[in-house]
């Protein structure tokens, strides 16, 4: 499934190199996520969520993608526009395939996830374009525990009725957001804990004091299976992930 999200203004250390002319206007790139999912064995759908997350801060935090890094000039391109991105699902021979290219898989408990380097919107590697985006419907056999003291939770609109496909890329924008809002500081701190953080779903009055509390707020601009609006609230840990309560300007 597919989602975008708005990008911040610019500001001092901001990755946008176009922040002056409107994101609608730049190149236009996507990010291509690939969920694995066996038939006999397909993982459950938080694991899945948790991963495709973490598969997004992998990336951004890849040496490729940085500085002069083979990845970094698409990277900047996808930031300079809308931040969209489309998970696709495999399994067999194409998941194989699609492995072969450039890119990172991400391990969860029993997810797996590959994530590539921005492409344009016409641009998909052939291993890639003919994959499904349809199909992605997962399940969890048991309710998800609660997350651990100080974990990064990333919270899904319970009023929302979202695909697996659809919340994993929320969820990936989610993790966006959070590590734009870090310092270089906490951004290697939660690196190097392996990122951890986890995708709940809160209860109706949960979600209304989080999206009125200054934490960072995903709003998908409504082009796929959802309506324009408010999808995600990123809560940051007291030690991996230690968000600001007030957005920058």
């Amino acid at each position: 499934m597919s989602s975008d999200e708005t990008r911040p203004d610019s500001s001092p250390g901001s990755p946008f190199e176009h922040a002056s002319i409107s994101r609608d206007e730049a190149p236009q790139f996507v990010l291509p996520l690939v969920v694995r999912i066996e038939k006999a064995e397909p993982p459950a759908r938080t694991d899945a969520l948790e991963t495709a997350a973490r598969a997004v801060l992998d990336i951004l935090s890849d040496e490729r993608s940085l500085g002069e890094g083979e990845w970094a000039q698409a990277m900047r391109d996808w930031q300079d526009a809308r931040i969209r991105k489309v998970v696709r699902r495999a399994r067999g021979a194409e998941w194989r395939k699609a492995s072969a290219l450039a890119g990172i898989t991400v391990r969860g408990e029993a997810a797996e996830v590959r994530v590539f380097p921005p492409v344009p919107l016409d641009g998909w590697p052939k291993e890639l374009a003919r994959l499904q985006v349809s199909g992605t419907d997962l399940d969890d056999p048991e309710p998800p525990a609660a997350p651990g003291p100080g974990m990064p939770v990333l919270w899904l609109n319970p009023d929302l009725a979202m695909s697996a496909g659809k919340a994993m890329a929320q969820a990936g924008h989610g993790a966006q957001l959070a590590w734009w809002e870090l310092s270089e500081a906490d951004r290697r701190a939660w690196r190097e804990s392996g990122f951890p953080l986890a995708v709940r779903t809160p209860d109706p009055d949960y979600w209304q004091q989080l999206t009125v509390s200054g934490l960072p707020v995903v709003r998908d601009a409504g082009f796929t299976e959802i309506a324009l609006g408010k999808t995600l609230v990123v809560e940051g840990g007291s030690r991996f992930c230690p968000l600001p309560r007030e957005r920058r300007p």
